[in-house]
C-alpha cells in the first residue's frame, strides 16, 4: 500500500472511530423521553406494588406541595429506580406519565375515570374531546388524525440531535461506499488520496464551472442508484429528529462531499455535476418515502420474534435509517406508546404475464412475467394541516424474462403542502408536489425529477359509484431521456441530460366492490441540456379494467400505448409507437397500516 493509500485509510479510520464515539455518547445520554419510559417500566415491573399504592402515587400529582411519600410504599421500589433518576422532582414528573388516559371534569375533587393501559397501547383514543393524552406533555404529538395516529413523530422521543451527529453519519456512509467501490468491486474512480483531492476538492471549483463535467454512466446508475444513495444521506438526518427540509440539506452535503473526496473524477480528474443534481432531488423523494414506509414497519411496543421481524423489514426498506437506529440504540429500545407518525397505507400487489409487442403488432413480441406494487399513503380528503409527504403515491412495475432491464418503471409523487376544500359534494385536495419518474425498458429511457401542482378529488356519481381524479402539472428541472434505439448491452450514456414539463392524469371509475376502470395518462415535453439539441414529445396511455373476484382478490387487464416524437436539430425527426399488454391477478391490502 503506497503513501497515498495509507493516509487515505488513516482518514477513514478516524471517521469510523469518531462515529463510534458519537454512538457511545448517545447511548450514555438518554433523551428525556427514554428516561421517563425507563423509569415507568421499573415502576410497573415491581411486583411488590399494589393497585392501591399506585393510586397513592398518583395522588402526589394532585398534591404537588407534599415532600414525602406515603409510608405504605415499599422501600424496595426505590431500589429499582436507577441512581440517576432517583430524585423526587423527577419522580413526580414521571407519576404524571402513568400510561393512562384520564377524563378531566369541572369538579377537581371528582373521581377521575381511567382507561386501562392496554387500551392506550392499542392506540384506542376516546372520541370525547375532554380526553387528553398524558404520556407526552408539551408536545404536538398528542394531536391525532381521524385514524387515531400521531400527526408527527413524538418530539420527546425523537429530539433533534446535535448537528455533528448526522454529519458524521453522512461521512461514514461516504467512507463505507468508497471502501466497497475500491477494495471489493475495484472501480478505478474510487482510488482516492491527497493527489486526487487536490484535483477534485481544490482545483475543480464550483459545480457550474469548467472544473466539473457531465458523465457518461449508464441510465440506471445515474437515475436509480444515485437517488437511492441520496435516501441514505436523507435518513441520516431524518432519523435523528430533523424534518424534511432540514434533512434535504444533508442530501446535498453528502453528495457534494462524495464527489470531492469519495471519487477521483477518472479519467480527467473532474467530478460529475449530474450526480450532484440527481442524488439531491431524487434522495429527497426516496428518502422521505422510505422513512414513512419504515415507520409503518416499526413498532417499539412489540417484543420477541415480531420485533425482530419488524426491525428486519425496516432495514430492508431503509438501510440508512436502520444504521442510525442501531447507532443511537433505538433498534433495541422498548416503549409502551407509539412514537412514530403512521398514516393509513393502502397496498395493492399484482402479478401476471406481460406481452411486449414489436412496434404495434399485437402478440408479436416476447412474453415475460409481470409484478406490480402500488402504495397509497395517507388520506387526501382529511381536513388537516399538511406537512411534506403526509400524502404520497408510489407505483413500481417490474418485468422478468425480457432481458437485463427488469425495473420497468417507478412513478410517484408526494404532497409538499396543500389545502382541502369542498366543491359541491366533492372533496378536493389542492397542493404542491414533488415527483419522481423512472422509465427504463426496451422501448425507451426516461427519468424526471419534477415540482408542480396537483388537484385530487372524488366525485360521487351514485350511492356506490365514485370517480377519482388525480391531475398534475409540473416543471422538470432535471431529466434524462433516450435519443436512440435502446439496447441491453449499452455500458455508456445513450441519453440526453435535459429538462422540460409534464402533465399526468389518473382517473378511476369505481362501482362498489364489483369492478373499476382506470385511465392513466402521461405527457412529457423534454428539451436537451447535454446531448444532441432538440425536443422530445412523449405520451403514455394505460387503460386498465379490474374485476373483484372474492374478498380482497381480483383479476385485471392493462393495455399500454407509448407515443414518442423526437425532433433533433441536426437529425431527421423520429416518430415511434410501442404497445404492450398485461394480464394479472391482484391482491388488495386496504388500510395496511391500521389493519382495518
Amino acid at each position: 500500500m503506497d503513501y497515498v493509500q495509507r493516509n487515505t485509510m488513516k482518514t477513514l479510520y478516524i471517521l469510523i472511530v469518531s462515529l463510534l464515539c458519537s454512538a457511545f455518547a448517545q447511548a450514555y445520554n438518554k433523551p428525556p423521553f427514554e428516561e421517563k419510559i425507563s423509569l415507568n417500566q421499573y415502576l410497573w415491573s415491581s411486583r411488590q406494588i399494589s393497585e392501591s399504592e399506585i393510586n397513592l402515587f398518583s395522588d402526589l400529582v394532585s398534591r404537588p406541595n407534599e415532600t414525602s411519600f406515603p409510608t405504605s410504599i415499599n422501600s424496595s421500589l426505590m431500589d429499582t429506580i436507577p441512581p440517576r433518576l432517583n430524585k423526587l422532582d423527577k419522580l413526580k414528573e414521571t407519576l404524571k406519565d402513568t400510561n393512562e388516559v384520564r377524563k378531566d371534569t369541572p369538579n377537581p375533587n371528582a373521581k377521575k375515570e381511567r382507561t386501562k393501559e392496554s387500551d392506550v397501547k392499542a392506540n384506542v383514543i376516546p372520541t370525547d374531546t375532554t380526553y387528553k393524552k398524558i404520556l407526552v406533555q408539551d408536545s404536538s404529538a398528542h394531536i391525532y388524525n381521524e385514524y387515531r395516529g400521531l400527526l408527527s413523530d413524538d418530539p420527546l422521543y425523537n429530539p433533534k440531535a446535535p448537528l455533528w451527529q448526522p454529519i458524521m453519519k453522512v461521512l461514514a456512509q461516504n467512507a463505507l461506499v468508497n471502501l466497497v467501490d475500491h477494495y471489493i468491486i475495484g472501480y478505478n474512480w474510487a482510488v482516492v488520496g491527497f493527489n486526487s483531492w487536490n484535483r477534485t476538492a481544490i482545483k475543480s471549483g464550483f459545480p457550474w464551472g469548467n472544473g466539473w463535467k457531465w458523465d457518461n454512466d449508464r441510465f440506471g446508475n445515474n437515475f436509480f442508484l444515485h437517488p437511492y444513495t441520496g435516501a441514505g444521506y436523507f435518513n441520516s438526518a431524518r432519523a435523528t429528529g430533523y424534518n424534511f427540509w432540514e434533512s434535504s440539506i444533508f442530501v446535498f452535503g453528502g453528495a457534494y462531499t462524495y464527489k470531492l473526496f469519495g471519487e477521483n473524477g477518472w479519467p480527467d480528474g473532474k467530478p460529475e455535476r449530474n450526480d450532484l443534481i440527481a442524488t439531491t432531488l431524487g434522495g429527497m423523494y426516496a428518502g422521505e418515502i422510505l422513512y414513512r414506509l419504515s415507520s409503518i414497519a416499526l413498532d417499539e411496543r412489540t417484543i420477541g420474534a415480531e420485533r425482530y421481524g419488524r426491525e428486519f423489514l425496516a432495514l430492508l426498506i431503509s438501510p440508512g435509517r436502520a444504521f442510525t437506529r442501531f447507532m443511537n440504540g433505538k433498534m433495541f429500545a422498548h416503549n409502551t406508546e407509539e412514537v412514530y407518525q403512521k398514516e393509513p397505507l393502502d397496498v395493492v400487489i399484482s402479478a401476471g404475464a406481460i406481452v411486449v409487442n414489436d412496434v404495434k403488432s399485437f402478440g408479436t413480441g416476447p412474453v415475460g412475467l409481470y409484478f406490480n406494487a402500488d402504495f397509497d399513503y395517507g388520506k387526501p380528503f382529511e381536513e388537516r394541516h399538511r406537512k411534506p409527504y403526509d400524502y404520497f403515491r408510489l407505483r413500481a412495475d417490474m418485468n422478468f424474462g425480457l432481458g437485463r432491464k427488469w425495473v420497468d418503471n417507478i412513478v410517484g409523487y408526494g404532497i409538499l403542502t396543500g389545502t382541502n376544500v369542498k366543491v359541491g359534494d366533492a372533496p378536493v385536495l389542492i397542493g404542491l408536489t414533488q415527483g419522481f419518474e423512472f422509465w427504463d425498458n426496451k422501448a425507451f429511457e426516461l427519468s424526471t425529477l419534477s415540482f408542480g401542482g396537483a388537484v385530487i378529488t372524488m366525485v360521487p356519481l351514485g350511492k356506490v359509484t365514485n370517480l377519482f381524479i388525480d391531475f398534475h402539472l409540473a416543471v422538470i428541472p432535471f431529466a434524462g431521456n433516450s435519443t436512440q434505439i435502446i439496447t441491453d448491452t449499452s455500458e455508456g450514456r445513450d441519453y440526453n441530460f435535459s429538462g422540460g414539463a409534464q402533465a399526468k392524469c389518473d382517473m378511476t371509475l369505481k362501482v362498489s366492490d364489483i369492478f373499476s376502470v382506470t385511465l392513466l395518462s402521461y405527457y412529457y415535453w423534454i428539451s436537451a441540456y447535454v446531448g444532441p439539441p432538440g425536443n422530445n414529445y412523449m405520451g403514455i396511455i394505460k387503460p386498465r379494467i379490474e374485476f373483484h373476484l372474492f374478498s380482497n382478490v381480483g383479476i385485471g387487464f392493462e393495455d399500454e400505448i407509448i407515443y414518442e416524437n423526437l425532433y433533433l436539430r441536426d437529425f431527421p425527426g423520429v416518430n415511434k409507437v410501442y404497445t404492450q399488454q398485461r394480464l394479472f391477478l391482484t391482491l388488495y391490502l386496504a388500510d395496511f397500516a391500521h389493519n382495518k
